[in-house]
């Protein structure tokens, strides 16, 4: 029997030597050349390892360097049993994902493998070798041509569409074909996402099948191709991300089709914060890359969300989400390969006309598989001994964010996220400086704020955006023209509370004037009830843009007043009562009787302190 097998197997190359998950593998006469970033499969001689089945292994790699007829190859399996002489096949294609409807609701791993069929197959522990469709060829979906035979068609026009849930998935033209295509045959019909359903003819004659899915290297840009034929067109980001957290879309607001990062040291609430834009950002689709983190925060992540509901349709918030899992428990070099599939998948979508948000947590886990792989490749080390090219590999990934107007002339967006993880929460260290020096919105969690139990923990005198100078028509249009100088106001008032704070700690109370006082206690105020949110309450985890508006209308003209108080002890209880009333406020219904009540205690405040909110145009009780 295993002569049969030596026979059947092909011996594109043989390998040469193993370190560790590199494998430098050497071309034989079959080879047809070796290609940087090809996939090839290593078979091990040995057919048993361990507890797993003596079926033929078939280990996944990816070409890494070409160096005449040798290549390093980065196998993204365990590489025991693995020996020198081992025969290895060459695919003939780089690393590649699958595309097509059934992404919706799946979670994967690095590779595309969908983990609860392989689950389902051979249990919680997964076997070496074993590669399942990204997409189920059993589910049938109904497709609609929207062309005629005869039609000319580019890479990227539609062909017709299938539903994919709530959403019209389109059928497109494989990116990768070059020029003008004629359709020469199309069915309509339920198919699988194997069966053709459509055929093409280059003006060579050279014809083509197209089925529901098509494939498309993960490490190159998906629209690349598109935009250099002006098929679709790049476009500036215009609109604004809408999170529901106050203190980004008000200071530190996020452009849809834009970057940002969220580096923050362990226990910071990274988690939490990413979940809750996820939930509920103004998007379509949701992608989560769960890059090297714990086990149990990504089970966490995968138990949740389907149990949660979509706050735009009710439904379930799987039905619009994709999750790519690789943890901090599985191989390293699927680590790397995982944040450019779910990348792929976003600017699929994109391409569709939707609005896409992939957050990647965390991309310095990402990094760390990348300075692993290039210290076992001998490469010159930059700082920290991560490779000299961190800060372009971190600028590629990030660049394939923004807004895309497709051939249908529909415009789509994919914005990402992404999670930092200094260590000691130390931001000077060079992946949050390669990131900081890519992405236009920083939002810097501080250990000191969430040790005293502040959610979120952004540090709005650390954290900027540059979307804020980019989006102030946006935000005047929607809170005001004279809204972006009061925010401005704002947030200068949060830096000289913070410095009346300082000399606090040194003088104290009495070391200060009643000034400077005053303004220590409006900064405080501002921060607990509007830069605060009660992640856990039904009101509060989530504040729409028509309540974010209302209740800066409220607030401003508390901290702007020039009040006459006397001594400090008056300041300390009129602030004290302003505060409770306001969190109150934050945790009743917009408009129910107990905001309204809540709002009438806080003009009796005012009012005793010679402020008459009664009489101010932006509120009403």
């Amino acid at each position: 029997m295993d002569a049969t097998i030596k026979q059947d197997i092909k011996r594109d190359c043989r390998v040469v030597s193993v370190q560790d998950d590199i494998v430098v593998i050497e071309a034989t006469e079959r080879s047809q050349g070796l290609m940087k970033n090809e996939v090839v499969y290593i078979r091990p001689a040995q057919g048993k390892k361990h507890s797993e089945e003596a079926h033929d292994i078939r280990l996944k790699g990816e070409v890494l360097r070409v160096q005449g007829k040798r290549a390093d190859v980065q196998v993204f399996e365990d590489t025991g049993g693995i020996k020198v002489g081992d025969p290895v096949e060459q695919t003939g294609e780089m690393l590649s994902v699958t595309l097509g409807p059934g992404l919706l609701g799946q979670i994967y791993d690095g590779l595309q493998n969908p983990l609860e069929q392989i689950a389902l197959r051979s249990g919680f522990f997964l076997p070496r070798g074993l590669h399942l469709g990204a997409l189920d060829k059993t589910t049938k979906w109904s497709f609609s041509s929207q062309v005629r035979m005869g039609a000319k068609l580019r890479a990227g026009d539609t062909l017709g569409t299938v539903q994919e849930g709530r959403f019209t998935h389109r059928i497109m033209v494989p990116f990768d074909v070059r020029g003008e295509q004629e359709v020469s045959w199309i069915q309509e019909g339920s198919f699988s996402v194997d069966v053709p359903i459509a055929r093409l003819v280059d003006a060579s004659g050279a014809e083509r099948q197209v089925t529901l899915a098509q494939r498309w290297p993960v490490r190159t840009p998906l629209p690349k191709r598109l935009l250099d034929s002006y098929a679709s067109e790049r476009l500036y980001p215009s609109r604004q991300l809408d999170t529901t957290i106050r203190v980004i879309d008000t200071f530190f607001p996020i452009a849809t089709g834009g970057t940002a990062c969220i580096p923050g040291p362990f226990g910071a609430g990274k988690t939490v914060l990413q979940n809750l834009i996820a939930r509920h950002s103004t998007v379509d689709i949701v992608i989560i890359v769960a890059c090297g983190e714990r086990a149990g925060e990504v089970v966490e992540t995968i138990t949740e969300f389907p149990q949660l509901d979509d706050p735009t349709t009710g439904g379930s918030l799987m039905d619009r989400t994709v999750i790519i899992c690789n943890t901090s428990s599985m191989p390293v070099a699927a680590r790397e390969a995982s944040i450019y599939t779910g990348i792929t998948l976003g600017e699929y979508y994109r391409q569709m006309g939707l609005d896409v948000l992939m957050i990647a947590d965390s991309t310095s886990r990402w990094a760390q598989a990348m300075r692993e792989t290039s210290g076992r490749m001998e490469e010159i080390p930059g700082e920290e001994a991560y490779p000299a090219y961190l800060d372009s590999a971190v600028r590629s990934v990030y660049e394939r964010a923004g807004v895309i107007r497709n051939n249908a002339d529909d415009a789509g967006s994919l914005t990402l996220i992404g999670t930092v993880s200094p260590s000691g929460g130390n931001f000077e260290e060079p992946v949050t400086q390669a990131t900081l020096n890519t992405v236009k919105a920083f939002l810097g969690l501080s250990s000191e704020r969430a040790y005293k139990r502040f959610y979120p923990a952004v540090d709005p005198l650390l954290s900027w955006s540059r979307y804020r100078a980019e989006l102030e028509p946006a935000i005047a249009e929607r809170l005001g023209d004279e809204w972006p100088a009061r925010i401005d106001e704002l947030l200068q008032l949060l830096h000289d509370g913070e410095d009346v704070n300082q000399m606090m700690q040194v003088t104290g109370d009495e070391g200060i004037t009643v000034e400077d006082f005053l303004t220590y206690h409006k900064a405080s105020f501002l921060d607990l009830v509007y830069l605060q949110q009660d992640a856990f309450d039904a009101v509060d985890g989530s504040t729409s843009p028509e309540r974010q508006q209302r209740s800066l209308a409220l607030i401003y003209p508390l901290v702007n007043a020039e009040y006459a108080f006397d001594d400090k002890d008056a300041i300390r209880e009129y602030f004290t009562a302003l505060s409770s009333e306001m969190k109150n406020i934050n945790y009743a219904p917009l408009d129910s009787s107990e905001y309204r009540r809540h709002y009438r205690e806080i003009e009796d405040l005012a009012g005793k302190a010679g402020l008459d909110l009664a009489a101010l145009p932006q509120e009403s009780n």
